[in-house]
């Protein structure tokens, strides 16, 4: 299951940071987008997010290792055919296809890690496929700066829709289940002791919109960054994610969930300060990478409710969730793209705001004790 996952994640990264980085300038040079446009199509991105609890009614025709692979070759297949169809329609229906085996993928990987590996080898495994994702993100965007200078959008998106696509069909020759594992409910609920997890699922989604929408923008707008300290800072982060993300990983063994939520919103808090109102691009950049760094401490949401919740309800619970964190992935760039007409700083006080709120939820985290702690996954 491990390698199964392993590779299922490097193919979803490969397409999803693939199309994020063709994407705008894609838009903008053959679909003619204004920058109207180019929200849209964002926007409508996100909808799958919204309907990842529909992957309960899925679970009831085909198991949870079927649907992955079935969803990235699903994600392949949007990637793939973005190039080819250079209008509104035709970018809004391939990102609705990419979105889904993308989305679909995403709620169903962290499922099938919290049931395949128990509670000392679940965050050493996430860890692990964080430390992927980010030698995939660098993949990607290599691949993309090369294979443009000799074809065309159309050509690269082909180019890596097809390699996420291979991925997807091998997977589907596979079956790393086991018998071992508890059938899951195949329905949607909320649960009253799960009200902490919903809680910072939400402010989790909502901080990382902040840091998402808002976080570059600042660097480019008010600093005036160009493409390549961009891309050097994106290749910065995501080396630094390959190492650090491991580490990461064993510390939820060794301290705990909450100290290192606590860790990740107090030092989040401190970066959104700077973002508001200091003037140093250099200092401000540099709190960038760290805000990357410790966005990776959300895996630590993950494991809490493997802790606390029942094995029955890991896959309808976090389909739900993964909802729950996209309701900010609307409400969130609206709302900061007003207050940035009126006062960019207040967008990111707006972000020390729901950083205390989570630190605060944090401080409710409780979880049981376990024996043995694992500090390897054989």
């Amino acid at each position: 299951m491990l390698v199964f996952l392993m590779i299922l994640t490097a193919a979803s990264q490969i397409g999803m940071q693939g199309w994020i980085t063709l994407f705008n300038n894609f838009a903008v040079e053959r679909a003619g987008f204004s920058g109207f446009e180019v929200g849209l199509v964002q926007g409508i991105r996100e909808v799958p997010g919204f309907l990842a609890l529909l992957v309960v009614y899925v679970l009831l025709v085909l198991p949870e290792h079927r649907i992955v692979a079935l969803a990235i070759t699903t994600l392949g297949l949007g990637v793939g055919l973005t190039g080819l169809f250079p209008s509104f329609w035709g970018l809004t229906a391939t990102t609705l296809v990419m979105s889904f085996g993308f989305h679909y993928y995403e709620t169903l990987n962290m499922s099938l890690t919290l049931q395949y590996f128990d509670r000392s080898q679940a965050p050493l495994v996430f860890g692990r496929l964080r430390s992927v994702t980010g030698i995939s993100n660098i993949a990607a965007g290599l691949t993309v700066l090369l294979a443009s200078r000799y074809m065309d959008y159309a050509g690269v998106y082909l180019i890596l829709g097809g390699v996420v696509a291979v991925a997807g069909l091998w997977a589907l020759t596979q079956d790393p289940s086991h018998k071992g594992v508890p059938v899951q409910r195949k329905k949607m609920f909320l649960r009253r002791k799960y009200t902490l997890y919903y809680v910072l699922t939400f402010l989790a989604g909502a901080r990382r919109q902040v840091f998402m929408t808002f976080a570059i923008f600042l660097l480019v707008k008010k600093f005036g960054l160009g493409v390549t300290e961009i891309t050097a800072l994106f290749i910065l982060n995501n080396t630094v994610n390959v190492f650090a993300n491991p580490l990461i990983g064993r510390a939820i063994n060794r301290f705990g969930e909450r100290a290192l939520l606590t860790l990740e919103y107090a030092v989040v808090s401190v970066v959104f300060l700077v973002y508001a109102f200091s003037d140093s691009k250099w200092l401000v950049a540099c709190l960038y990478v760290v805000d990357q760094l410790v966005f990776n401490f959300a895996m630590c949401v993950g494991t809490y409710f493997q802790k606390i919740g029942d094995s029955q309800d890991i896959s309808p619970t976090l389909a739900v969730g993964f909802t729950i964190n996209h309701i900010a992935a609307v409400v969130i760039p609206i709302i900061g793209g007003a207050l940035w007409l009126w006062d960019a700083r207040m967008v990111f006080v707006g972000g020390v705001v729901l950083s205390v709120c989570s630190l605060i939820a944090a401080q409710f985290i409780r979880t049981p004790r376990h024996e043995e702690v694992v500090l390897h996954v054989k």
